[in-house]
């Protein structure tokens, strides 16, 4: 009778040849990376808001205040090819002698009362008296304006424009300008604050393993 020489694992149990269950387990490692990488866009998210907010508080309120400007929004179709309804003007005062064709201004409608229009200035008249007076005309409008515009209806000339939150302007309201000023400015030190304080203990809880290991 031949003898089986075939070397078995003692008791039965199995040797260092294993079944492939098909599965693996996460490493620490890779757990780690994968953390810090939804940390790095958290970062970058949280830092994006804060420019925009900042881009926002700059554009809207900070500068036309310290510009001494006035804010007014579209709410017609007069100047829709270029500034929709809806559309944020600052409109910064200018002397009335530099004012030239193709600038666009906001003016009373009567002087003395609150309702103003934004049309571009397309020529020049005078009184009987001799004074100066503007012609203007909305760029979607077929005809000039009726009447022609003096130097004590105008509140001033485009400084600049933003589309679309001239809405959200309203709403705030433009008579309570510096308050807002010094929220938004309150509010962006304070998120400041809170974001560096943050970045600065995540910093410290990082190195404190490290300096306990070493």
């Amino acid at each position: 009778m031949a003898a089986d020489l075939t070397e078995r694992p003692l008791g039965g149990v199995a040797g260092p040849w294993k079944r492939w269950t098909g599965t693996a387990q996460a490493t620490p490692k890779s757990g780690r990376r994968s953390k810090a990488a939804w940390t790095a866009v958290g970062r970058f998210l949280s830092m994006a808001a804060m420019l925009v907010a900042l881009f926002a508080a700059l554009v809207l309120i900070v500068v036309p205040v310290a510009t001494g400007s006035q804010t007014y929004t579209i709410l017609t179709k007069s100047m829709v090819q270029k500034y929709p309804p809806g559309t944020f003007m600052v409109m910064k005062p200018a002397p009335f002698d530099e004012l030239k064709y193709g600038d666009v201004v906001t003016f009373q409608l009567y002087s003395g009362r609150p309702d103003v229009e934004t049309h571009r200035i397309v020529g020049f008249g005078s009184t009987q008296q001799g004074e100066k007076t503007l012609i203007t005309k909305g760029d979607n409008n077929g005809a000039n304006d009726p009447e022609p515009v003096r130097a004590i209806q105008v509140k001033g000339k485009l400084f600049y424009a933003v589309p679309y939150v001239g809405f959200v302007a309203n709403f705030l309201g433009n008579s309570d300008r510096g308050t807002w000023t010094v929220i938004a400015a309150v509010a962006l030190i304070g998120y400041g604050a809170i974001t560096v304080y943050t970045s600065v203990r995540k910093t410290r809880k990082r190195d404190e393993p490290a300096a306990e290991a070493a």
